[in-house]
């Protein structure tokens, strides 16, 4: 391995006085590289938008999004899938995290677990890897032995692989159906990967579940319509959704909430299509859960 050929650890000219500078400016250098992140990943738009429309496919099959990586790119994976339960009321399972050392990588650093490559197959194993399923291996320096071991066994299965690096001819896009190379450059710190690298790996994180999640039916217009009100923050964004998505006031909203037994899907059509609970239950049963599909049938039938 020739890590001096990898962008992510060259040198970078416009830090290089970074030690003598200002806090002020220090803050500005590094703000100017983290301005690269985001276009260094539309750059790579298309093969995004590829991986979505795979994953999500895979996804309405009953299969499931799983992240793999190593250091700061399995922490951003494990992050990504931790979020997905409370903001689309999906379980736990569908959208997992996987990083090379187990949970405790999460809080202590095992580096050396990345090295093993039967590792991610004993991982991905464990969670009964099947072709359903999509693997997304996370390394910003696009050669991890424990992510391309992950991609080989998925492979293996016939599950669908994705890679995502922030270098070009990353050794992990051999391994990967499609290969995204977000590539952000050297670090203002050199070999730092936790910083603008690891910005645009959580940027196409970000990107990956909330497109999936939009064509799972978790999401109408532009409202996160499966929220878990589990607390007092989220039951009050759950009636401004309502508000937001049918056009009424809080106070109405707070009505089809409670007579919804609080369900915001079943509520937001409800007061669209002014049908009963039982009925709007019905609906979005027949649509697969999918807000505007139901609004669109129920419409028919009124």
């Amino acid at each position: 391995m020739d890590l001096k050929k990898l962008e992510t650890e060259m040198r970078n000219p416009d830090t290089k006085d970074i030690d003598r500078c200002s806090t002020l400016d220090i803050v500005r250098k590094i703000n100017r590289e983290d301005r690269k992140a985001a276009d260094a990943v539309a750059e790579q738009e298309d093969k995004i938008a590829k991986v979505i429309d795979e994953v999500s496919a895979r996804m309405k099959k009953g299969g499931r999004l799983i992240y793999i990586g190593a250091g700061t790119s399995g922490r951003l994976g494990v992050l990504d899938a931790s979020e997905c339960p409370p903001t689309y009321g999906v379980e736990p399972t569908l959208v997992v995290g996987l990083i090379a050392g187990g949970m405790d990588a999460m809080f202590q650093a095992k580096e050396g677990a990345e090295d093993s490559v039967e590792l991610a197959e004993a991982d991905l194993k464990n969670l009964n890897l099947n072709e359903t399923d999509s693997v997304i291996g996370l390394a910003a320096s696009g050669r991890t032995p424990y992510v391309i071991g992950g991609l080989v066994y998925a492979a293996s299965v016939g599950a669908f692989t994705g890679s995502v690096a922030t270098v070009s001819n990353a050794e992990m896009s051999k391994y990967a159906d499609v290969a995204i190379e977000a590539v952000t450059g050297p670090e203002a710190i050199t070999g730092s990967t936790r910083m603008k690298s690891g910005t645009a790996e959580k940027m196409i994180c970000n990107m990956i579940s909330t497109g999936c999640m939009i064509r799972y039916g978790k999401v109408y217009e532009n409202l996160m319509v499966d929220v878990q009100p589990t607390n007092l923050k989220l039951v009050e964004r759950a009636k401004r959704i309502i508000a937001m998505a049918v056009g009424c006031t809080e106070a109405e909203a707070e009505s089809l909430y409670n007579e919804s037994k609080c369900d915001v899907k079943i509520a937001i059509l409800m007061g669209i299509n002014h049908t009963s609970a039982s009925d709007a239950k019905e609906f979005l049963q027949d649509a697969d859960g999918d807000v505007q599909k139901a609004i669109t049938e129920s419409k028919k039938n009124i």
